[in-house]
């Protein structure tokens, strides 16, 4: 079982930064990969980003490339995505994804605000 805890949301104004982190239980994490994902108010949830086991390869949902950038850590069981250049359409709760053998868990989300 992997059990996923994110932080870093909060309250930003439009054009600034945001890095969430989401730090993962066990001692497989380098085996499986990851995502990032949103959910907005009154949305279905939205994929943002993936990292492959090793890191070395990332995907992007359309609406995000080019401003946040996703990384992992497996030294420290974490993945993270920074955020930049942050919109209003941005504001949603982020949940981080494990995509293993077994099955996806996911996190309890952190909520990330873009003011205008």
């Amino acid at each position: 079982q992997v059990q996923l805890v994110e932080s870093g949301g909060g309250l930003v104004q439009t054009g600034g930064s945001l890095r969430l982190s989401c730090a993962a239980s066990g001692r497989a994490f380098s085996s499986y990969g990851m995502g990032w994902f949103r959910q907005a108010p009154g949305k279905e949830r939205e994929f943002v980003a993936a990292i492959s086991r090793s890191g070395g390869t990332t995907h992007y949902g359309g609406s995000v490339l080019g401003r946040f950038t996703i990384s992992r850590d497996n030294a420290k069981n974490t993945v993270y995505l920074q955020m930049n250049s942050l919109k209003p359409e941005d504001t949603a709760a982020y949940y981080c994804n494990a995509a293993t053998r077994l099955g996806d868990y996911w996190g309890q989300g952190t909520q990330v605000t873009v003011s205008s």
